[in-house]
């Protein structure tokens, strides 16, 4: 099947400029004599129009030019629909692209996307709202918060806005329910992952897998903060995923398991993002994986 390229660019996301990243997939795509239309992402996030677009006009593939939460838009929208994902990282963490090990030069990237291979990739739901690579509560959540109302985006605005963050991050109770277990603690952030990191390489759940059909959890669990930086590092270099059913897991700095679904109870409302983009907390979250949700284009 000969195939048709969308290119969906952020105009907003990221730092680097967009007039090269238009010259080089014009040249790159014609080259390979792909049919092609570049369009903007727009800011409601509403693509559900690609559906019929894609059936009429035969597309095959969806190139996403932009970070994690505008991945997070297009592949909701396009769940269930067999059509190729494929990634530009153009964001400020582009943990999924990194995590498939997509690298943020532009012509490295195109060449997966034009000699890759589509893996179909798991998501998950949090409350019913689609997260195709992480959410968390606590202290990355804040720092997520905070991010989007700076005005100058990047990875410097992010590492100041988490130092800030650091200094005056306080834990928040939680009751996690795990078919049937529960588990109580207090802490100061929990992450939902499908993938292996935050972005920019910064790995939290390193044996995350983006298709094995399983949730990575991580907890760090209240501790001082000197001892948090040291137990953060070694989760980052070998981070071990450990029973849940173990009974003394509550007393450990940081808690790792893998499951399909839990429920977490907010008991304070600590703040939520989903994909690295902030979001409305709530009280009570049901959180379930989605296997084999959308295709993506990786490295063979």
């Amino acid at each position: 099947m000969k195939r048709k390229f969308i290119y969906f660019i952020n105009p907003i996301s990221g730092t680097k400029g967009k007039i090269l990243l238009l010259e080089i997939i014009k040249k790159r795509t014609a080259e390979k004599n792909i049919a092609f239309e570049i369009l903007h992402t727009n800011a409601a996030g509403d693509y559900n129009y690609l559906l019929q677009k894609i059936t009429a006009e035969n597309i095959t593939d969806i190139i996403v030019c932009g970070g994690d939460g505008t991945v997070n838009q297009i592949a909701h929208a396009l769940l269930g629909v067999a059509v190729n994902i494929g990634i530009i990282p153009m964001g400020s963490g582009n943990g999924l692209a990194f995590a498939a090990k997509i690298p943020k030069q532009i012509n490295k990237a195109l060449d997966i996307i034009f000699n890759g291979t589509a893996i179909y990739v798991d998501s998950f739901y949090i409350n019913k709202k689609f997260s195709c690579m992480l959410c968390g509560l606590g202290f990355d959540a804040q720092v997520a918060h905070d991010f989007a109302q700076q005005k100058k985006r990047g990875l410097a605005t992010y590492v100041k806005q988490s130092i800030k963050n650091f200094f005056s991050a306080k834990t928040y109770p939680f009751g996690l329910s795990v078919d049937g277990n529960v588990i109580n603690t207090e802490a100061f952030f929990i992450s939902i992952a499908n993938s292996n990191q935050f972005g920019n390489n910064f790995t939290i759940a390193p044996q995350a897998s983006l298709h094995d059909g399983l949730l990575d959890i991580v907890i760090v669990n209240q501790m001082s903060k000197m001892r948090m930086i040291w137990n953060i590092i070694k989760q980052i270099r070998k981070g071990e995923v450990r029973p849940y059913e173990d009974k003394k897991y509550h007393r450990t700095d940081i808690g790792y398991f893998q499951t399909k679904k839990l429920t977490i109870q907010n008991i304070k409302l600590a703040p939520l993002h989903i994909d690295g983009d902030p979001a409305v907390t709530a009280a009570v979250f049901e959180i379930e994986i989605i296997e084999q949700a959308f295709k993506l284009l990786m490295a063979q």
